[in-house]
């Protein structure tokens, strides 16, 4: 079965909103073993509308769309689907049933406007939403499918459980499709390829794998479809394949591999350190609180998380993390006498067992020739021992304070598992 997703909306176009409808539908469908082909956003306007949906159904079995269902006239989805299907519009009173129901019970009183939100196309099987007032719509032609959802995610995402997903496993057969995704950090693209080029040479042709680059960090996607009968036992052994091939890559790069699927490194650190019954602290300079900002944003943060020292100027580490006067005025606050006696200063004055410290230059100035712009020393310490390096990133002061916050988590990491 193949799906092609189709976002309508003028707000998407010109950048407005961020489309992260589209991706949560494919990661639902493919979990599904529904195959998405391709995906597209229009305007909001008939002809661009009739022109997506041509474009779609000319690739896929089955076109959803999401957006464009509300009350008021830019909203021209229905109407238009209405004229695309050749059907005429009707008050559907189950429909405005529930949109009672459900204005009664968040306490407001039903605006005009609702009436043509039951007004629907007669042609539709309507999706019945439950957590909102625009139903979904789902219409046959020709041995193809199209749906049509709201916009709004909580409310697309219900009805994609609720009602579309169970509907489309019944119309057709589907392949099997396994994922699996390892999560690396610290080590670049084309040096991770380099290193896993004959393991990917190796891989059968049902299995590929996919590099996911984002900033200090790679996401490896192991894909397996298979291309004949489904049954039971066949999806079982694609299970077990692609879970063997996961485990033989990571052999082949154990040190940068930190989690896999979902996981977040954040969420990896935590788990680490209250298996371990250890508390942790930073103390940053160049990152301003960015990786205490990471931590914390971890539900149950605080079981493993004492606090943060935010110490930008020469001053406060002295006086809060103990820097030594003479340290700063010879070597300077972006060095690894500095950072080493801000981490172990942090674990007195945080009160905790293990302690992050960075100082760098964020940029884009301040640079020198000994220490240019994106220079960052970090080191993690706790009461016998501490470790330090120096990494130099690049200009751009926001990529440099997250990349920063990637590598000493990571370093923090390895620490806690050496």
């Amino acid at each position: 079965m193949k799906a092609y997703i189709l976002t309508i909306g003028d707000e998407i176009l010109i950048g407005q909103i961020v489309d992260t409808n589209s991706s949560w539908m494919s990661r639902e469908l493919n979990l599904n073993g529904i195959e998405v082909v391709g995906k597209g956003s229009v305007g909001d306007n008939a002809r661009a509308i009739v022109e997506g949906i041509e474009r779609a159904s000319a690739v896929a079995d089955v076109v959803i769309m999401t957006g464009g269902l509300g009350p008021t006239k830019d909203d021209v989805t229905k109407k238009t689907l209405a004229s695309y299907f050749n059907s005429e519009m009707g008050f559907d009173e189950g429909t405005y049933a529930l949109i009672e129901q459900y204005f009664n019970k968040i306490g407001r009183a039903i605006p005009d406007s609702m009436r043509d939100q039951a007004t629907l196309p007669v042609r539709a099987r309507i999706l019945v939403n439950k957590v909102g007032s625009a139903p979904g719509m789902w219409f046959e032609e020709k041995n193809k499918i199209y749906i049509s959802l709201p916009g709004v995610p909580f409310e697309m995402e219900y009805l994609m459980r609720s009602e579309v997903i169970p509907r489309l496993l019944t119309c057709f057969e589907r392949r099997p499709i396994v994922h699996r995704t390892i999560l690396t950090a610290c080590e670049g693209e084309s040096a991770i390829a380099k290193r896993l080029e004959a393991f990917e040479d190796s891989l059968p042709e049902h299995i590929k794998l996919a590099y996911l680059p984002g900033i200090g960090q790679v996401r490896l996607r192991l894909t397996g479809v298979w291309h004949g009968t489904v049954m039971e036992e066949t999806s079982n052994q694609l299970e077990k394949e692609v879970e063997q091939k996961k485990m033989e890559l990571v052999s082949l790069i154990p040190e940068i591999v930190y989690g896999f699927e979902e996981e977040s490194l954040p969420v990896v650190v935590g788990r680490i350190l209250l298996e371990k019954g250890l508390m942790l602290g930073t103390a940053e300079s160049c990152t301003g609180g960015y990786i205490a900002s990471q931590i914390t944003e971890v539900a149950g943060a605080s079981a493993y998380f004492n606090g943060s020292a935010v110490a930008y100027s020469y001053d406060l580490k002295e006086k809060i993390l103990g820097v030594q006067s003479a340290t700063l005025s010879t070597y300077g606050a972006v060095s690894e006498e500095c950072v080493r006696e801000m981490a172990e200063g942090a674990l007195d004055a945080l009160g905790v067992d293990v302690a992050i410290a960075v100082s760098g230059i964020a940029g884009p100035g301040g640079g020198t020739t000994d220490k240019p712009v994106g220079t960052v020393w970090m080191a993690v310490a706790d009461r016998t021992k501490t470790y330090s390096k120096r990494v130099v990133f690049g200009r751009d002061r926001v990529k440099n304070i997250q990349l920063t916050s990637t590598y000493a988590l990571s370093m923090l990491r390895q620490f806690l598992l050496d």
